[in-house]
C-alpha cells in the first residue's frame, strides 16, 4: 500500500463530510486544535489493545456502551455518572454471572459526529441541510442552526475533556469498588424486576466480598477490586478533527488518534479506497468496523488487509449489525472467510441499528424484543461456528427514557413521547440495558459448557 500520513486521507474519495462555508475559519481551527493536550494517552490505547486480545481469544468480553450522539444541551455530570453506572452493572453481570472478565468502553468523550442516510430533510415542505451531530451544526430545523460551523469543533473538545476527566476519577475514585454494587442501581430503574434479579446478585458479591476479607483480600489491599479499567471510543467520522489529534509516541514513534482509545467505521463510510479506512489504517489504535447486509466476505477480508495487515490480536473489532431474523443468513459466510483466512478479530453485535422502526405515532423506535432476538441469534451463529462472540456494541444511558418500546419494564408506544429526549436514534434505557446483560451472560455461561 501507498506511504501513510496523518494527511494521506485527503488524497482518496470521502463521504458524510459538511460542507464548510468559511474555509479560512476552518484552518484556523484546525491549527489551534493540534496545539490542544491529547484526549487519551498511547500506554492507555496499548493497554485497551492487549485487552482486546483477550477477548479476541475467548478469554474476555467486550461491552461497549454509550449514547447514540452527545449533545452540548445534554451535558451534564450526572448523565455520564448515570451512563457509567450501568455499564458498570453490566459489567459485574457479565463478570460474575458469565464467570468472564468484562472490557469496558462507552461511546462517550467524544461521538458527537452521526451519518445520516441524506444530506437534507425537508419537513412541512422546507428543505435544509441534514443534522449532522453537535460537532458540526444545530439540531433546531432552522438555515441558521444547520450551518456547520468548525468552532463547534472546539466546544466538543472541551466537553469531551470534561467527560474524560469525570470518567478517569469515577473509574479510580471509589465509584467502582465492586463494595458500592448496590449504589449503582439507578433510583428510577430499583423497583423493575431486572434491577430485583440484579440486588440479588449483588447479595452474591456482598457474601463473596465478606468471605474474600476474612482472607486477607479486599479493596484496600487489591487495587483491582476499588478501580476499574474504562476507555472511550467514538465514530471516526469527522476527518479533520480527527487529523487535529493524530499525534506520535514519544516512545515508540508510532502515531494514535489521541481523541479515543478506539475509534470505529460505519457501514456507510467502510469503502477500502476511501478516505476513512485509509485514515485508520495508519493509527495505532483499536479499530471497529460495522458490517451490516451488505458486507461481502471478500471485502471484509480486503478491511482486514488494510486494516491489520499484520494480523494483530486486539486491533481489529468486526461489528455485526444485520437486524433481527437476519443474522443466520448473513454472519456465517462472514465468519468462515475469516477462519479460512486465520484472521484475529473481535466478534461483537450491534443489535441497535438493525432494528430502528418507525411507531405508529411516527417516533423512531426500536423493538427490545428484536434487540434481544438479534443478539441471542448472534451466539447461536458462533456456537454453532465453533467460533467466539466477544462483545456487545449499544446505544444505551442510564437517563429514565422512553425510547426503545418492550423489555421487563415496559415502555408501549404511548409512552414514546413522555421521555424521548435521543438528538439521533432511540436507546435502551437503564432497565432495558440490564436485562440485556443478563441474557449475554446466560449466553456466556452456556458457550463455556
Amino acid at each position: 500500500m501507498s506511504l501513510w500520513s496523518p494527511t494521506s486521507w485527503r488524497e482518496k474519495p470521502i463521504l458524510q463530510q459538511p460542507t464548510y462555508p468559511n474555509q479560512a475559519e476552518l484552518a484556523e481551527v484546525l491549527e489551534e486544535l493540534k496545539n490542544y493536550p491529547p484526549l487519551v494517552f498511547a500506554g492507555e490505547v496499548r493497554s485497551l489493545k492487549s485487552q482486546l486480545a483477550e477477548v479476541a481469544n475467548g478469554n474476555a468480553f467486550l461491552l461497549q456502551g454509550g449514547d447514540c450522539a452527545e449533545s452540548f444541551s445534554e451535558f451534564r455530570a450526572s448523565n455520564i455518572r448515570d451512563t457509567f453506572k450501568v455499564l458498570l452493572q453490566m459489567a459485574v453481570v457479565m463478570t460474575y454471572a458469565g464467570g468472564m472478565p468484562v472490557v469496558k468502553v462507552g461511546r462517550l468523550g467524544g461521538q458527537f459526529a452521526k451519518p445520516r442516510s441524506s444530506d437534507t430533510e425537508t419537513i412541512n415542505g422546507v428543505t435544509l441541510d441534514s443534522y449532522r451531530g453537535d460537532i458540526i451544526n444545530g439540531v433546531d430545523f432552522t438555515p441558521e442552526a444547520r450551518i456547520p460551523d468548525p468552532k463547534r469543533m472546539i466546544k466538543a473538545y472541551n466537553q469531551s475533556a470534561a467527560t474524560q476527566n469525570l470518567l478517569r476519577a469515577f473509574a479510580t475514585g471509589g465509584l467502582a469498588d465492586l463494595h458500592q454494587v448496590h449504589k449503582w442501581t439507578l433510583d428510577f430503574a430499583s423497583q423493575g424486576e431486572v434491577s430485583k434479579k440484579f440486588e440479588q446478585l449483588a447479595q452474591d458479591i456482598d457474601r463473596s466480598l465478606k468471605f474474600m476479607e476474612a482472607c486477607g483480600v479486599s479493596s484496600r489491599t487489591y487495587k483491582t477490586l476499588r478501580e476499574t479499567d474504562f476507555f472511550t471510543s467514538h465514530e471516526a467520522l469527522l476527518l479533520p478533527y480527527e487529523e487535529a489529534f493524530t499525534r506520535r509516541d514519544s516512545l515508540t514513534g508510532d502515531w494514535f488518534d489521541t481523541s479515543a482509545h478506539m475509534l470505529w467505521i460505519g457501514d456507510r463510510t467502510r469503502q477500502v479506497d476511501g478516505a476513512h479506512v485509509e485514515y485508520l489504517r495508519g493509527v495505532g489504535n483499536p479499530v471497529g468496523v460495522k458490517a451490516g447486509p451488505s458486507m461481502d466476505p471478500d471485502d471484509l477480508l480486503r478491511l482486514c488487509d488494510a486494516l491489520n495487515p499484520q494480523n494483530e490480536a486486539g486491533r481489529l473489532n468486526i461489528i455485526v449489525r444485520m437486524g433481527a431474523n437476519k443474522v443466520a443468513e448473513g454472519m456465517p459466510k462472514l465468519i468462515r472467510a475469516i477462519e479460512r483466512e486465520g484472521k484475529k478479530v473481535v466478534w461483537s453485535c450491534d443489535p441497535m441499528h438493525g432494528n430502528t422502526i418507525k411507531s405508529s405515532n411516527n417516533y423512531k423506535t426500536r423493538p427490545v424484543d428484536s434487540v434481544l432476538t438479534e443478539m441471542k441469534q448472534f451466539f447461536q451463529v458462533h456456537k454453532s461456528e465453533g467460533t467466539f462472540g466477544g462483545g456487545v456494541h449499544l446505544e444505551m444511558t442510564g437517563k429514565n427514557v422512553t425510547e426503545c418500546i418492550g423489555g421487563s419494564f415496559i415502555v408501549t408506544e404511548e409512552d414514546l413521547s413522555s421521555r424521548y429526549h435521543t438528538h439521533c436514534d432511540p436507546r435502551l434505557n437503564a432497565d432495558q440495558a440490564l436485562e440485556l446483560a443478563f441474557l449475554i451472560a446466560d449466553s456466556l455461561k452456556e458457550a463455556k459448557i
